[in-house]
């Protein structure tokens, strides 16, 4: 009633009240505004993902079931955005490969062919296995089509759907394995695409195919095993093995980019969806047959047992996986026969717990020793050894000259470290092991006995042995007080062997890091060893070998 008076005095006299009015306007609605913020501040923020860390995931479109409901978990447990963008998984990469400055950090692909190409040509880094699949046929379960077998697919009036082999996996592996089988000349494929192009049709993903099996617009799609599983098609459709489609299975597989931001926080993530107790459960509950997987810890500690002859090689190695992981490394670097001994140690206790998950030995004359402990080994390296002397000392030139009158020597002690049995290997080959024991005990001659390769050499520079039996690594930096001398004989390498443990909980984790050591041969070579990794090793589906 006021406004209302107001407003009309204002229009039959007073010229300024329609200013008063409007001032009035303004303060009651500056009022309203901060009696909202109050409301606002005492509820609290709205939601929003501002702040919150964010992850772009290419996912292949068969697999947006189980990444998804994944990929809501992790959300809610680490309060990540995971923004799943689908497509075929050639069409994916063929996205990549345009546009590689695209912002994204995942690449989860329904054949690790795409995942391996990635790396190769540069887009990826590391790739993690996930689970496997099958093509199979799929029909409708009240289909009445008598379809059993390819013959039956290639019947005049069958309408039969595709996935595009230049935008999908299914569509690339079934055009690859029905391609090596030939009828009359004629190669299966080129069959049954001309099939295709009469009744049926080519789309470009395996979801749009088995969406139309289900709503009867063709008669059977070639698909994976998984598509058939999923929840929103296993009511009505049924999946028919065929013995051309019995190959081995593919490989779905996740890939982090070189072109994310945050390597570490999308390996984190990539680790929760590969993680045998955590995202392995949801793959195989919608249908495909996952491989072993790691256990989930958002920080995991990995436990490496190294030789102490690998130090000066692999020390920034792990340092920089580390960094890239968001994982612990408890490296112990030590003499092979203390490390080995603890190893027994642990085997034999009723637990496990501190058993290392790698080893890296300073030669495989250890690694034999604890064998049956670990998985299929990889050798690394090798590196020589020599006698170390007094820089200018003319005392010593070969292996012989170790026994004469007054020559004070140092040598590994045989039961610690892969040094000492290593150069008892070689003297005994030479016939002078047992003479230079005889040297010590009954000539009183200095033979210094040491439990670590790393403890021989100083010795050599402070002048308390005229020589030591040593690995050429441990020389190379302090060539400005020692002279090398070069043994000739069969026995002066050693050969350091990778291999992980079969009790391991993280062996993809492990493989990983492996990779990571066979990514760095200059590390190796200008340590000083010589690198036996030719090409780098392609990562193991399963679990066995590297």
């Amino acid at each position: 009633m006021v406004r209302t008076h107001l407003s009309g005095s204002a229009s039959k006299g007073n010229p300024r009240s329609g200013r008063v009015n409007t001032l009035w306007g303004f303060l009651l609605g500056a009022c309203g505004l901060i009696a909202v913020l109050v409301v606002m501040l005492r509820q609290g923020p709205p939601a929003t993902d501002l702040g919150k860390k964010r992850l772009v995931v290419y996912c292949a479109a068969g697999m947006r079931v189980p990444v998804e409901e994944i990929a809501k978990i992790y959300e809610q447990k680490y309060e990540v955005v995971i923004e799943l963008q689908y497509a075929g998984s050639n069409t994916l990469l063929n996205q990549l490969q345009v546009n590689k400055f695209a912002v994204a950090d995942l690449f989860v692909a329904a054949d690790d062919f795409y995942t391996d190409k990635a790396v190769k040509d540069g887009l990826a880094v590391e790739t993690l296995p996930i689970a496997h699949q099958r093509p199979v046929i799929a029909v409708r379960k009240d289909s009445d089509q008598q379809i059993n077998s390819l013959e039956d697919l290639l019947q005049p009036g069958i309408a039969l759907a595709v996935a595009d082999p230049d935008q999908a996996a299914i569509g690339k592996t079934v055009r690859s394995l029905l391609e090596k089988i030939e009828v009359s000349g004629t190669n299966r494929w080129k069959q049954l695409e001309e099939r295709v192009t009469a009744d049926g049709v080519f789309k470009p993903t395996v979801t749009d195919i088995a969406n139309d099996v289900k709503i009867g617009a063709v008669d059977a799609a070639l698909v994976w095993d998984s598509t058939v599983a999923m929840p929103e098609y296993s009511k009505d459709l049924k999946a028919i093995s065929i013995p051309e489609l019995e190959a081995d299975p593919d490989l779905v597989s996740i890939a982090v980019l070189r072109s994310s931001t945050d390597p570490t926080a999308a390996l984190r993530f990539a680790r929760f969806l590969t993680a045998r107790d955590q995202g392995l459960k949801t793959f195989e509950k919608f249908g495909t047959r996952p491989v072993e997987g790691d256990v989930w810890a958002e920080r995991p500690e990995v436990s490496f047992y190294c030789g102490a002859v690998n130090r000066r090689a692999v020390e920034q190695i792990i340092e920089d996986f580390q960094l890239r992981e968001g994982v612990i490394v408890n490296t112990e670097y030590n003499g092979c026969g203390i490390l080995t001994t603890q190893m027994k140690a642990i085997e034999n206790q009723s637990t496990q717990l501190g058993f290392p998950d790698v080893y890296m030995a300073c030669d495989r004359y250890y690694l034999d020793n604890v064998k049956d402990w670990f998985q299929d080994d990889v050798d690394v390296s090798d590196v020589e050894m020599v006698i170390a002397v007094p820089k200018g000392s003319q005392k010593v030139s070969t292996l012989a000259d170790l026994l004469k009158p007054g020559i004070r020597v140092a040598i590994g002690q045989p039961d610690q470290c892969t040094i000492g049995a290593l150069s008892r290997r070689m003297l005994e080959s030479e016939n002078l092991y047992q003479q230079l024991q005889k040297k010590q005990a009954t000539d009183g001659e200095i033979v210094v006995e040491k439990m670590s390769s790393a403890l021989l050499v100083p010795d050599v520079i402070a002048g308390h042995v005229d020589a030591a039996m040593v690995y050429i690594t441990d020389v190379l930096p302090n060539t400005d007080a020692i002279d090398i001398i070069h043994v000739t004989t069969t026995q002066n390498l050693a050969i350091q062997p990778f291999s992980i443990a079969k009790t391991s909980d993280h062996k993809y984790l492990a493989r990983r890091l492996f990779r990571r050591i066979a990514e760095s041969s200059k590390a190796f070579e200008s340590a000083g060893f010589h690198f036996r990794l030719g090409a780098t090793p392609s990562p193991s589906p399963e679990g066995s070998s590297l």
